[in-house]
């Protein structure tokens, strides 16, 4: 489902958690620990309720926020705009992590963007984040050669992933990759919703 501002507190703890978690080792530990609930949640809350150009889509359970992506048209300013979709962060609760949501999620970004008439998606992920790195490559994003350096408390290359998106044919749904059956989501109490 699209978030909506009484979703900035679940937000900003799952992206908090998430940060946490994944970037241990990677991140300084002063900047994971500097990082503010309270702050990211009141950010969030403005963030949604502006309804810019950004779109939060939320997979939750049972009344429990499993992750979110966010997407939106591509920042970029060496690639095109009208044709370039980006998936600005895809988080998730670490326990929620290799359970197939995450995959389901960067699926409904794709099949967004490509509703949205995006022909490429593209994405940024800190070079020394394997886990991620390797997750995206699974998906069908190949590094494209663009970096940045982005400071986190101390600076850290960044590199872009890139990929085509499928255009759906006239009268069926789109296809950005393997599909999951409703069944694969790792949790028994069925699939998350991701509207």
């Amino acid at each position: 489902r699209r978030a909506k501002p009484n979703d900035a507190d679940a937000l900003a703890r799952l992206n908090i958690d998430s940060w946490r978690s994944a970037y241990r080792g990677l991140v300084p530990d002063t900047h994971l620990k500097s990082l503010d609930y309270g702050h990211l949640s009141q950010r969030f809350g403005k963030d949604l309720a502006s309804l810019g150009d950004e779109e939060t889509y939320i997979a939750d359970e049972a009344e429990e926020v499993l992750g979110f992506v966010t997407l939106g048209a591509c920042r970029d300013p060496d690639l095109d705009q009208a044709t370039t979709g980006e998936i600005l962060g895809i988080y998730l609760g670490p326990q929620h992590w290799r359970k197939g949501v995450g995959r389901r999620l960067c699926q409904s970004a794709e099949q967004m963007l490509t509703s949205q008439h995006y022909r490429q998606a593209i994405l940024w992920v800190f070079e020394g984040n394997n886990s991620a790195r390797r997750f995206y490559e699974a998906m069908g994003f190949q590094v494209d050669g663009a970096s940045k350096t982005l400071n986190v408390g101390a600076p850290l290359k960044a590199i872009r992933y890139r990929k085509q998106l499928r255009l759906a044919e006239p009268g069926t749904a789109t296809n950005s990759g393997p599909t999951t059956p409703v069944g694969d989501w790792g949790v028994t109490e069925g699939p998350p919703s991701v509207r």
